[in-house]
């Protein structure tokens, strides 16, 4: 990615006097845009935003390069331009926000009752620790630590095939467990499929 840091068309077009040029500049921006636009990203939601904000603090220091003393200080100086610049745009900001007699979120669906949660959550734990122990294994490596069954063969020792279908004995049990009833939403109210 080429990001053009300052282009002399325009004077070129009005006749002007050429802008000195900057070989110490051009080779710091080379070197050093990386890491910059990396900071850039952080300051920005979008990367497009990134590389626009980059680009007006290479141009702000570009414009002050032979103000600065100390060229080895160049990346403070940079970062705290992308900090002012960002800064200055978050302030300048737009805020559209009306007042309205009604809200336009839409009513969504009742917060589920803590309790319940937990409830569930304690039924799948005794429901796990009545699985086998090579099973109970798997599946939470599988789906508690969030692991690939590539991952999960490699941490227990086995092959994919083998945790394929022992995590699949396992989830076959736990769905007939009784304590792990399906629950659905009834007209806004929790029912238990066993009701």
């Amino acid at each position: 990615m080429t990001t053009v840091v300052c282009t002399s068309a325009s004077d070129a077009a009005t006749g002007a006097a050429r802008t000195p040029s900057y070989p110490s500049f051009s080779s710091y921006v080379k070197a050093r845009q990386p890491v910059l636009l990396r900071t850039a990203r952080s300051l920005t939601a979008n990367p497009s935003d990134a590389e626009d904000l980059l680009q007006t603090a290479l141009t702000k220091t570009y414009v002050a390069w032979d103000r600065i003393e100390d060229h080895r200080a160049l990346d403070g100086y940079v970062r705290r331009a992308l900090l002012n610049t960002r800064t200055s745009q978050w302030r300048k900001r737009k805020v559209d926000e009306f007042v309205c007699e009604e809200l336009p979120e839409p009513e969504g669906l009742p917060a589920p009752d803590p309790a319940e949660q937990q409830a569930l959550h304690d039924a799948m734990w005794r429901a796990i620790t009545k699985l086998p122990a090579r099973q109970r294994a798997k599946v939470v490596l599988r789906y508690y630590e969030d692991l690939s069954e590539a991952q999960t063969a490699e941490v227990l020792g086995v092959s994919v095939g083998t945790v394929k279908s022992a995590v699949s004995r396992a989830l076959g049990k736990l769905r007939e467990d009784p304590e792990l009833t399906p629950v659905r939403r009834d007209g806004g109210r929790t029912v238990s499929a066993a009701a």
